[in-house]
């Protein structure tokens, strides 16, 4: 068989058209997707964030804040195993909902919320975990619960920076008896 010289034609990138229907592609994909942008990501940076608040991102904060205080509740009255793995389950549900929720418009807010709701799930963790009488996983939950006041507190602090208001968080408050699901006085 004869041997066949090797190509003999430049191998240069290529450019002309094609790089020009490229760069035509991806402003129109860019463009299409700003269209689609929701209302939390147009407006001011307030205004974005008072959007996503008021949406799904506000309910986060309020949830894990009453959860927190149920499991304090079931735990001091010395509720059943099965009713403080209960509360604590919820707790850890709702922190990882609240996650879900994330990111905020705000970089440093939602850096914030993902401490405070990381730290929310690793205290109903511990507390489902230790709800069987398990006093270490129990103390790291109370731990863990008393910074989650202060976590969630910096994060509505960076709210209050960036959209000048105090943000309403509460949502359904523990009942009266202590009862987390007696669902009345």
């Amino acid at each position: 068989m004869p041997v066949v010289p090797p190509d003999t034609r430049s191998h240069r990138p290529r450019t002309g058209r094609r790089a020009v229907g490229a760069v035509v592609a991806l402003v129109a994909v860019g463009s299409a997707l700003t269209g689609c942008a929701g209302v939390e990501q147009s407006g001011t940076p307030a205004q974005q964030v008072t959007t996503w608040m008021n949406g799904a991102g506000g309910n986060g904060i309020g949830n894990v804040e009453v959860d927190a205080r149920n499991v304090d509740l079931a735990l001091r009255d010395h509720n059943s195993a099965a009713a403080v793995r209960e509360v604590c389950d919820l707790l850890s549900n709702d922190a990882q909902t609240a996650i879900g929720n994330l990111p905020a418009p705000d970089n440093p807010l939602t850096d914030e919320l993902n401490t405070a709701y990381m730290d929310a799930t690793d205290a109903g963790d511990d507390c489902y975990n230790g709800a069987g009488g398990n006093t270490r996983l129990l103390d790291r939950s109370a731990a863990e619960r008393a910074r989650l006041v202060t976590l969630l507190a910096t994060a509505v602090a960076r709210y209050e920076s960036v959209t000048g208001r105090v943000p309403t968080t509460e949502t359904t408050q523990p009942q009266g008896n202590s009862d987390p699901f007696s669902g009345g006085t």
